[in-house]
Formats: C-alpha cells, sequence, structure tokens
C-alpha cells in the first residue's frame, strides 16, 4: 500500500510543481509594463477603449501600461505580434470583431487561428451599428425604407465603412431576412459614408454611430434602426431591426481583451478582475457611453463561447450574400 501511495505521489509532483508556477505567477503579477497590442491606428474605437482601461490599470497596479498600436493587414499583424508573445500576462491585445469572428469569413488564408492561438479574457464591450437616412428619403423607419426597396428594386444604396464592415454584413443580413436587394457601396471610413449620406449621393448609411452621433441629433440625418440586440442607450427612441419585424436579427461589433494561447488561469482571472472593476467605474462608463459603446465586463469563459459562436454565423452570412474572400 505504502509503495503504490509514493508512486502516486511521486506521479502527482509534476502537477503539483506546475500549480506552484501558476500560483507564483499570479502572486507576482504584473513584474513589469503591460503592452496592450492595438491592431489598428490611433484615434480609433479600439484604441479609445485601450488608452482607458490601459490608465486605470496604470493606476492601479503602478505598472506602465503602454498601448502599441500596430495596424496594418486589416488587423493581421497586431494578432500575430500577441499570438507570438510570451504568455505570461503582460503582452495582451484588445481584439475586435474583425479580427476574430469575421476574419475567417472573410480570408481565405488567415495567420492565426481566433480559437486556437488566444486565450480570451474578457468582453469588454459591444457597439451596435445604427442605420441612417437623409430628409431626402421618406421613410421614418425601417419597413417603411423596405417598401421603397420592394417597389423599386435596385433603388436604395447603402453605404458602410468599408467591405467586410459591421455595416456591410449588417446590411446583408437584412438583405435576406427582407428579401430585398440594397446596393452596397463600400468606403474607406465612417466619415467618407457620412458624407455622401448627407448629401443624399447614397439613400441609407450603416455605420458607427460615433460617426452620425451629432447629424441625428441636429436633425440633419434621420435614425430609423439599430442593429444590436436590444436598443441602445444612446439612441433609446430608435427601435432595433428585431423589434420591427426581424425577431432574433443582432449584427453589432464587439471588443475585448485576450492574452496568447497558454496564459494560466490565475493570472487570467486577475486580469479579468481588474478590468471588470475598471469597467464598473462611473468616469469610465460615461466616457464610453458618450461613444456609443454597450458595456458587457464578461467572464473568460463567456468571452470563448462569444467568438465559438461568431465565427460559423459571419462565415454563413459572406458565403450567401456572395461576398468574394480575400
Amino acid at each position: 500500500m505504502r509503495n503504490d501511495c509514493t508512486v502516486a505521489a511521486l506521479c502527482l509532483l509534476p502537477t503539483f510543481a506546475v500549480l506552484a508556477e501558476h500560483a507564483q505567477a499570479a502572486q507576482d503579477f504584473p513584474r513589469g509594463p503591460i503592452r496592450i497590442v492595438v491592431p489598428f491606428a490611433p484615434g480609433g474605437s479600439a484604441d479609445t477603449l485601450a488608452r482607458t482601461i490601459g490608465q486605470k490599470m496604470t493606476e492601479s497596479w503602478g505598472k506602465q501600461i503602454v498601448v502599441d498600436n500596430r495596424s496594418g493587414g486589416s488587423g493581421v499583424i497586431g494578432m500575430e505580434i500577441t499570438k507570438n508573445a510570451n504568455a505570461d500576462g503582460h503582452t495582451l491585445v484588445l481584439g475586435y470583431i474583425a479580427n476574430l469572428g469575421t476574419a475567417p469569413a472573410m480570408y481565405s488564408k488567415l495567420s492565426y487561428d481566433p480559437v486556437r492561438d488566444f486565450t480570451p479574457i474578457c468582453h469588454v464591450a459591444s457597439a451596435p451599428s445604427i442605420a441612417v437616412v437623409p430628409p431626402s428619403v421618406p421613410a421614418k423607419n425601417l419597413q417603411e425604407l423596405i417598401g421603397i426597396a420592394r417597389t423599386k428594386p435596385t433603388s436604395v444604396s447603402y453605404g458602410s465603412a468599408a467591405i467586410g464592415s459591421m455595416g456591410h454584413l449588417a446590411g446583408e443580413m437584412l438583405n435576406r431576412a427582407a428579401n430585398v436587394k440594397m446596393q452596397h457601396i463600400a468606403y474607406k471610413g465612417g466619415g467618407q459614408a457620412t458624407i455622401d449620406v448627407l448629401a443624399g449621393q447614397i439613400q441609407l448609411a450603416i455605420i458607427g454611430m460615433s460617426s452620425v452621433t451629432a447629424h441625428v441629433r441636429g436633425g440633419r440625418l434621420r435614425a430609423i434602426a439599430t442593429t444590436g440586440p436590444k436598443r441602445s442607450p444612446a439612441f433609446p427612441d430608435v427601435p432595433t431591426v428585431a423589434e420591427q419585424g426581424f425577431p432574433g436579427f443582432s449584427a453589432e461589433a464587439w471588443y475585448g481583451v485576450l492574452g496568447p494561447a497558454g496564459l494560466s488561469k490565475p493570472v487570467v482571472t486577475q486580469i479579468n478582475a481588474e478590468t471588470r472593476r475598471i469597467l464598473g467605474m462611473p468616469d469610465v462608463q460615461a466616457r464610453l457611453a458618450n461613444v456609443g459603446f454597450e458595456i458587457v465586463g464578461s467572464s473568460p469563459e463567456e468571452f470563448a463561447k462569444l467568438i465559438r459562436e461568431e465565427i460559423p454565423k459571419w462565415i454563413k452570412v459572406v458565403k450567401e450574400a456572395g461576398i468574394p474572400r480575400e
């Protein structure tokens, strides 16, 4: 009996060593500066989130949080940097739906696997798109716009920030759900789409709220729908697409913090707890709500589930819409 127990104890020694190592790593974390990779240029939505969270982490942990903007390759470069970093919690990435949820649908060859190559830590926030029309379009709601599109096929053009953007894919989902064929016009950013919808060059724009908030509130554009699963606090009087005859419709951008694959659970738990604490701060909530974010603050498991569920959803949308893959 003693021999059996001795053998069993010896077999467990490596496991205990790993657990002890992980516990020590969490106790010592963070040991130095933390880099948050943002796979886009400064000034965008992901950059705003990363800098807001990073500033608060610096104040709390007393360690420098460096936001490292690595734009290029539609976000691929930043994701690759994180994928290849040491899995010690000192390199994180502010991931975006375009890098994680829709990338497998849009790219035939992707240099990373959104599920296998990263450790999800926290779904930070979501941001639905908003559908707006100029005063020259008589539609007061989504069903009236769809009526125009059905009466005069191909008469409605909708703009988005880019091919494969959430506005583009939301429009294609709506085309299928409503059995219409609105023509997509891709722009190089939400700003250019806003200019053309203001001028009446396109009949509809489906873009991020920050691009058009001032114009909607100033009466220069009419908001007819938001694309998330529930109404946006930024526009509580604007009904969702789902409310206007399309139950279950949901298409919104989402953002979250991830690390490289293999990040230890104690470190993940620590970063998750700190991120959620920051997201609960009134000044952080006010700042993010002002630019159209809806704060989430999920568990690591919930964020992992979101990524796994979104990938097949957007593969299906892209395939059915006939959007060419790069």
